[in-house]
């Protein structure tokens, strides 16, 4: 049986950083510089948390509860809402195997432990797994070329 561990990223993880900075440019193509400043901004903010997930001692998911997520800057009536789940990456090798589920819910409980009320996401990739791990449609609403789902989760009460 595999061991699953949960680390929060922090400023001196500077590997790490650099593999999810990585792991963000390959996958949605974020230029490599903005990657790595928006990793080092939220290691560096205690209001934010960015986890890695290792199988085995090996890096293969990584994602976090954010402030800033780029929707915002597009549609700004969601500033209403504090705290994003986002960024949730699985390396190819290692999807379909329930890792993406595992890493959100671990994110819940950890924002559920510092007493953020609920968080929201937004997907058009991902919503019937978010479905299932208990969140809400709220709105789709186009996002460049994209059309995602805003969804929201109830953490407390």
């Amino acid at each position: 049986m595999s061991q699953i561990e949960f680390q929060i990223v922090s400023p001196i993880d500077e590997d790490q950083i650099l593999l999810i900075a990585n792991w963000y440019h390959e996958e949605w193509k974020i230029p490599l510089d903005k990657c790595l400043l928006k990793v080092k901004s939220v290691v560096n903010d205690e209001s934010q948390i960015q986890v890695l997930m290792k199988v085995d001692s090996i890096p293969v998911a990584t994602g976090g509860i954010y402030t800033h997520v780029g929707l915002l800057d597009v549609v700004p009536r969601f500033k209403e809402f504090k705290h994003w789940l986002g960024l949730v990456y699985t390396i190819p090798a290692e999807r379909q195997r329930g890792y993406g589920g595992l890493l959100c819910q671990h994110l819940e409980s950890m924002a559920k432990e510092r007493m953020m009320a609920e968080l929201y996401l937004f997907s058009d990739t991902a919503v019937s797994l978010y479905k299932r791990l208990g969140w809400k449609d709220l709105e789709i609403v186009p996002y460049g070329t994209r059309t995602v789902t805003v969804m929201r989760l109830g953490l407390l009460g």
